[in-house]
């Protein structure tokens, strides 16, 4: 008689059915006991260890890239029962410790999906979930540097704070310091800023300054776009203007003077 079960493959390979886990005992946390048939305490995983010491193992993994350590954490947090532990910490580590511009965002947050929707999180496909998890985001390549932004910028506002207070001059420059049209970023006020409206800065002063990119410049189909949508308008470019449209910024000046501008007509 059919009992509604799905057979399944194993990781070594052996015969399941859906209600493997709860039997061996591998899914479901069940008895709080550890490894050597000892009473478990209240954050303590199936190994002896403290979750919250495995947790930070983990992030130390990630970090410098370890993934048999990063491996074993995100195992060992799952059986245990703290699954929950393991997906919250995880996705943290992805903007704390991997480097921006990288897909393994995406494939942690499906792993995650999949291991708390299509099965459960302690199945043993919940497990091979959080392995893989761990696995790509100790592979990604590893950077501190939004935390290190966090820290610097709030630091430096706190310290332009204490240097007004001080009356003197702060020890690191903030770039708003100088964020008003003359300065160092006057490129920024164009036609999406009160500033820019007030300078006259309308359309021809965006596409001419403001919408320029760089280092490499535009891809040759957007440039013609660029081009031949301004020839359609219902203004006249000169040949300079044009060129300055889809000019690359200069990588060694990206703020220079030659995006310095002028009223529009």
């Amino acid at each position: 008689m059919d009992d509604g079960k799905q057979a399944t493959f194993g990781s070594e390979g052996e015969l399941r059915t859906d209600g493997d886990d709860e039997e061996d005992g591998a899914g479901d946390p069940g008895p709080a006991e550890n490894d050597f048939g000892e009473e478990r305490g209240e954050n303590e995983t199936k190994c002896g260890a403290n979750r919250y010491d495995v947790s930070s193992l983990l992030q130390k993994a990630v970090r410098r890239s370890d993934e048999e350590v990063a491996a074993w954490a995100a195992w060992e947090l799952v059986r245990s029962g703290f699954a929950w532990n393991f997906w919250d910490r995880i996705t943290l580590y992805v903007v704390e410790d991997l480097r921006a511009g990288h897909d393994v965002a995406l494939v942690i947050d499906r792993y995650e999906e999949l291991a708390r929707e299509r099965w459960s999180e302690s199945s043993w496909e919940g497990r091979l979930c959080a392995v893989h998890a761990a696995l790509a985001a100790a592979r990604a390549p590893s950077s501190r540097e939004a935390s290190h932004a966090d820290d610097y910028f709030g630091e430096l506002s706190a310290e332009r704070a204490a240097a007004r207070e001080d009356g003197r001059e702060p020890r690191y420059d903030h770039p708003a310091d100088e964020l008003e049209p003359g300065g160092r970023y006057d490129v920024a006020f164009d036609q999406h800023t009160y500033e820019g409206k007030a300078l006259g800065r309308n359309g021809r002063f965006f596409r001419t300054h403001g919408a320029r990119v760089g280092p490499e410049g535009e891809p040759e189909l957007s440039r013609q776009w660029r081009l031949q949508s301004m020839r359609l308008e219902d203004r006249e470019y000169v040949d300079e203007e044009l060129a300055r449209a889809v000019e690359p910024v200069d990588p060694d000046d990206r703020w220079g003077t030659d995006d310095e501008g002028t009223d529009d007509d």
